[in-house]
Formats: C-alpha cells, structure tokens, sequence
C-alpha cells in the first residue's frame, strides 16, 4: 500500500493538481479552452515531439516500430469496442461513439507528462512517437468514424496534412538521418517551448474536462471504460511482447495504451452531430478513474 501511494503522489498527483488548476480555472473565471488548444497543438506539440526525438536520437526503425504498435494496439482496443456494442445492440451512433473514444487514448496532454514523470526520457520519446501516431489517427479514421461515413474521403485523407506533430518527427528523422544539429539560437528556442508543452497540456486537460456533461447511456460508458483503462494495458503488453519492444519504449507504450480517452474526440463529436453529451461524460469519467488502474500499472511497470 506505500508503493502504491508513493507511486500516486510522485506521478499522477502533480498532473491531477496542475489540470485540476485548469479545471477550476475553466469554471470561475470562463476561460476558453480552444484558443490554448490551438496554441498547444499548432506550436507546442509539434515543438515537444522535435525536440524528444533530437535529444533521445532513436533510430528510424526503432520510431517505425513504434508507430506500428501504437496504431496496432488501437485497432486491436476499438475492435473489441466494436463487437462488444454490436452485442449490446448500441444504435449507430452510440456505437460510433464507443468505437471513436476506445479508439483514441489521451496520449498527449495527459500520456506525455505521465510518462516523463514515472521513467524519464528516453521512454518519453517513445511516448511522443505513440503520440504523433495516434493524432495522425485521429485527423484520418478518426474522422471518417465520427462521420459515419458520409465525409468525402479525401477531405478526410487530407486531414493528415493539417498534423504539425507530423512535420517535426519528418523534419527531426531527416535531420537524424544527415547527423545535423540546429544551431545555438534555434535549439535554445526549441528547448524553451518543448519545456512549456507539458504544463500547458495539464492546463488545457483541465479546462476540457471542465465542459463535461452527464450520459443516461451507462451501456456505453462503461464498455468504453473497461476496454480503455483494464483491457488496453493487457493489449499493450501482448503487443510489446510480439514488437519486441525495448525496455522504455515498453513502459511507454503500454502506459499509452491504459489512458482514458482523448479529449480531441469531443470536439470531433461536436463538429459531426455525434451524442456530445456521451461523448464528454466518457472522457470525464475515464480521466476521473485512471488513477484507480494507472497507479498500480506505474508500479508494475518500474519494477
């Protein structure tokens, strides 16, 4: 009971503190969290993941191979979220709906701090390579799910170009590749923003949650918080196992794959007549009992 304690308050406490700031932040004083999030997702998140994959200097197959597990744990996750609605008889969009958030962990705003708090580094460049992964995801099937369908596919295709986060880890494996070191000024500035990516992402966690709303579909809620927070970490350790993953890209990967869900689906959710509602009440309650499933995973998985 004092590992698991001692676990809780040295890495998941500071992040519910700093996002519970945001979230108070959000209800008395009526901050919007959409002009953070632009900033975050435009400039900070794309920033972070150059600059983790500059200083960690992972090989291009070891980011490949990352890339790999990461869309294959969450194909494999929101498979299983699918039949399970299909035998709980959800109707279409209830069954998009769980389809979309098992589909898509919260491996930014909430997996990166995580990670770089319980292991360090290395394992945090991982992490933002299962990061850029699943928001390449997001801006392609995550679409075409929330859609049901009826988006033109290649409006949808076309969202891949609208990723930043995809740009710097293109930009970073080139200059990987070369051997080529940014000049003082330009790493300094990239160290700068990359060390203000993560408090701002806490922050705008916070003020995301503050909008959540209750759902009368208990149905789906819970298949989604069962598939995302007890059965994903299980997906993610068979997977690494079969990807063979290195130690830290283990602890990062499988760590990833236990989040509960994105905060981007409810604004995908809004923007497509999906039920916002259920939609935000899952990703409310998966953040809410995360600590419950990710400190004892935490504790395993430093071991």
């Amino acid at each position: 009971m004092t590992e698991l304690l001692q676990t809780f308050s040295n890495n998941l406490l500071p992040i519910l503190i700093i996002s519970g700031a945001g979230f108070l932040l959000g209800k008395f004083l009526k901050v919007e969290p959409r002009p953070i999030g632009r900033v975050t997702f435009y400039i900070l998140s794309p920033i972070l993941v150059f600059n983790l994959l500059m200083e960690s200097q992972l090989t291009l197959d070891r980011i490949g191979l990352m890339m790999g597990y990461a869309a294959a744990v969450n194909f494999l996750v929101a498979g299983l979220a699918y039949l399970a609605g299909r035998i709980f008889r959800l109707d279409r969009i209830g069954l998009a709906v769980v389809v979309l958030t098992t589909l898509f962990s919260n491996a930014g705003n909430y997996g990166l701090p995580l990670i770089s708090f319980a292991f360090g580094q290395e394992a945090l460049a991982y992490a933002s390579v299962y990061f850029v992964t699943n928001a390449i995801l997001i801006n392609t099937v995550g679409v075409l799910i929330a859609s049901l369908g009826h988006l033109n596919l290649k409006e949808s295709l076309l969202g891949l170009l609208k990723v930043p986060a995809t740009y710097a880890i293109l930009v970073a494996m080139l200059m990987m590749r070369m051997g080529w070191q940014l000049p003082t000024p330009l790493a300094r500035t990239v160290s700068l923003a990359a060390n203000a990516a993560i408090p701002v992402m806490l922050v705008l966690l916070g003020l995301e949650l503050q909008r959540a709303v209750w759902t009368r579909n208990v149905r789906a809620l819970t298949i989604v918080a069962v598939l995302r927070l007890l059965v994903g970490p299980f997906v993610g350790m068979g997977l690494s196992s079969l990807f063979g993953l290195n130690a830290s890209a283990r602890q990062a990967g499988i760590t990833e794959a236990a989040m509960p869900s994105a905060v981007l689906t409810t604004v995908l959710a809004s923007e497509y007549d999906l039920d916002s509602s259920l939609v935000t009440a899952i990703v409310f309650t998966t953040t809410l009992l995360s600590p419950l499933t990710l400190t004892p995973l935490l504790l395993y998985l430093g071991r």
